[in-house]
């Protein structure tokens, strides 16, 4: 070979070189084979994340959202072995680069995972900034560190992508979402999180682990998980030394309609755990039941404890709602507790941020709620009493 051809060929190889660098990782073809590793996730349904021996990380999202025809499959491969990969696109709905240092999340239950882990710094946009209730992500707000994106379903596309992420944790109720396809199609990797799908209160907590692998943080995951599970089951351990059961009524009137907490849904498992009889804890439903005020009105009229009076936080806004309000006992009795009450500073829910993350804290004021001499000291964070 001439002195020529080999500068040319050397050109031609630094050139490759670099185009494999630059190029989308949906291009990487890799056997996912030999040797195949678990995360453990004890109480999730929703995911699970493997480690072949190549070197990746393969997380599968089974339930993105309720009654999801098929499951979702991500690759997270580390920058030390991207440009010597060969990674099969069409085995993968989505391939990120790890760790990553540019993340958009779409739901207020994630920020609190990426706050645990030390990692909110990372965040760059949010779509519908307002709910936030995160004191830590309301200051990188107000500096202009996370931007505002819009909705969900129709995020400000052009911003997520000037934002140049590594990748999108997506929520939503299908996978008609046009703005994820968009962002798809320019490149931006979009990764399902169903966290909101899970039926159990460690299941729910469980998800800060789906987190994790997208910066290295699997070990810091674990060790937060492992401290939540062991306070809660401390603290659902003391519930069962309760001398009584008080039976509770859940929700409120929407127009016509009363929706209450389904019997396996989280809230009725919460409750069972408080050791309270929920009336409703017999019922099928994962989600919401919706009844007529005539049936609760004949079921939870006597009931001792009313938790959630839809967004009412007052006894005079339920006074004024609806008339029939006034016939339940626990208005009368002045036991009506709301999660719609403890706010962050720009009204977003602290209950539908934070909660899903610490079911240790919910159990905690449930029990003060329902059982106030085993836990007397402990100061209401989620639930508050109706002014």
């Amino acid at each position: 070979m001439t002195k020529f051809n080999k500068f040319i060929f050397a050109l031609v190889f630094l050139f490759a070189l670099f185009n494999s660098c630059k190029e989308t990782p949906k291009n990487m073809t890799i056997e996912v084979s030999g040797k195949v590793t678990s995360t453990d996730v004890l109480y999730a349904k929703g995911f699970t994340i493997e480690k072949p021996a190549s070197g990746i990380t393969q997380i599968t999202v089974r339930t993105p959202w309720p009654n999801a025809e098929s499951a979702f499959t991500y690759a997270l491969v580390p920058k030390n072995l991207a440009a010597s990969l060969a990674l099969n696109k069409e085995k993968y709905d989505a391939i990120v680069i790890t760790p990553i240092e540019r993340i958009v999340v779409t739901s207020t239950t994630h920020i609190p995972a990426l706050e645990a882990l030390g990692v909110l710094d990372h965040l760059l946009g949010f779509p519908n900034t307002a709910f936030v209730s995160s004191k830590k992500a309301r200051e990188r707000i107000e500096k202009g560190q996370i931007k505002e994106l819009g909705n969900n379903e129709t995020i400000n596309t052009e911003m997520t992508i000037s934002l140049n992420p590594d990748v999108l944790i997506g929520f939503g109720i299908n996978n008609q979402n046009k703005a994820y396809q968009t962002l798809i199609r320019s490149k931006v990797p979009v990764v399902y999180n169903g966290d909101w799908t899970e039926e159990t209160p460690l299941g729910k907590a469980e998800w800060i682990k789906f987190f994790a692998p997208f910066f290295g943080k699997e070990k810091e995951a674990d060790s937060i998980f492992k401290k939540i599970e062991s306070d809660y089951t401390a603290t659902k351990l003391l519930a069962t030394k309760a001398t009584d059961t008080p039976t509770v009524l859940t929700g409120g009137l929407y127009k016509d309609v009363w929706y209450v907490a389904g019997g396996k849904s989280w809230m009725a498992q919460f409750l069972k755990d408080a050791q309270t009889a929920y009336l409703w804890k017999s019922t099928p439903e994962a989600g919401s039941i919706s009844l007529s005020v005539e049936s609760v009105l004949d079921m939870g009229q006597k009931a001792e404890f009313w938790l959630n009076p839809s967004m009412h936080t007052s006894y005079s806004e339920i006074a004024s709602a609806n008339r029939h309000y006034q016939q339940f006992d626990a208005y009368n009795n002045k036991n009506i507790f709301s999660n719609a009450i403890a706010k962050g500073s720009t009204g977003g829910l602290l209950f539908y941020e934070l909660a899903p993350q610490r079911p240790d804290l919910v159990l905690k004021d449930l029990i003060h709620i329902f059982h106030p001499t085993l836990l007397p000291e402990h100061e209401l964070y989620f639930f508050k009493p109706l002014d």
